[in-house]
């Protein structure tokens, strides 16, 4: 048994078929058949029944996948690892950043890397947290930061948390609600437009409980996106009213150009950020450029220069 057995029967399992697993591998199918052949030989059984055009994986295939994962992954590890050190690098780095976080993050991380690591390889992305997720259990990414209430805890996880953000609600400082004075009460809030990312369960839970049922996200916002810097744009420029992160706003609540809302009662609710990794991954040297960046950087975005 070796490596490359059970790199073929991993794209095999993955794709299903023996001709689209040999195109994915760049061999043949007589070869890939030989190399299943040869790995079904060691193991004593068949790890898949060839029903037809169809192949279905047998209980010891099943077996067998999960723990040719973990091998192939350790080893593709291993040699990364090495390499990097060997070259005295620091690797590269693929992020995903939930909403508030990227941003937060995005551009600062990307001048920072610019400035000081021009040689790194980083890749950002952004989207929804649970397509980032399997994007994380895929490889394709090599950590995540996102609000970990909509994280579910995993043995193939790992969460470091970072720091708990005040959330509110912001407007433009000509606002209507601000004509009528403060505190605003929910009623009073409803009569315009919500702009919010997509809230975890949690965070929908404990604004119910603070507010009744209006308080519902997913009834009371209107204007739902991932991208928390086309929110804010949409803020200034008409009556909508953010629901979210303050950090997110925090240059423009520090300019002047919005101001945060006081509500009736005081609204107490926020994110609680965490860096989010594969559990026994190797780190390179970047991950740990990129952890104290981050913690840093939202350590500074938190509170300070956001007017209360």
């Amino acid at each position: 048994m070796n490596l490359k057995h059970l790199t073929h029967w991993l794209a095999l399992a993955e794709t299903g078929s023996f001709s689209r697993a040999a195109e994915k591998l760049h061999i043949t199918q007589s070869a890939l058949s030989r190399s299943i052949q040869v790995l079904e030989e060691e193991l004593g059984g068949s790890l898949v029944d060839r029903i037809g055009k169809k192949n279905e994986l047998t209980p010891l295939g099943h077996s067998v996948l999960e723990r040719a994962k973990r091998i192939v992954h350790e080893a593709s590890e291993l040699k990364l690892g090495a390499a990097v050190l060997q070259q005295g690098g620091m690797g590269s780095l693929r992020v995903g950043l939930g909403s508030g976080p990227g941003a937060m993050l995005m551009t600062p991380w990307l001048v920072h890397m610019a400035r000081h690591f021009p040689s790194v390889k980083v890749a950002v992305t952004r989207g929804a947290t649970e397509l980032q997720l399997v994007q994380l259990r895929e490889r394709q990414l090599d950590a995540l930061v996102v609000d970990v209430r909509r994280v579910v805890p995993a043995a193939d996880i790992q969460i470091e948390s970072l720091v708990d953000m005040r959330a509110g609600f912001v407007c433009h400082p000509q606002h209507p609600l601000l004509k009528q004075g403060t505190p605003v009460s929910l009623n009073s809030l409803l009569a315009y437009p919500i702009a919010s990312t997509p809230l975890s369960d949690e965070v929908a839970r404990i604004m119910v409980a603070h507010y009744g049922p209006k308080a519902d996200p997913a009834q009371m916002a209107t204007l739902v996106c991932e991208e928390i810097s086309s929110l804010i744009d949409t803020v200034r420029q008409t009556d909508a009213v953010y629901l979210g992160i303050l950090g997110a706003a925090r240059q423009a609540l520090a300019d002047g150009s919005l101001v945060e809302l006081e509500m009736t009662p005081p609204f107490r609710s926020g994110a609680r950020l965490a860096l989010v990794s594969m559990a026994g991954r190797t780190e390179l040297p970047v991950m740990d450029e990129f952890r104290r960046f981050v913690k840093l950087h939202l350590s500074d975005a938190d509170e300070p220069g956001v007017p209360t």
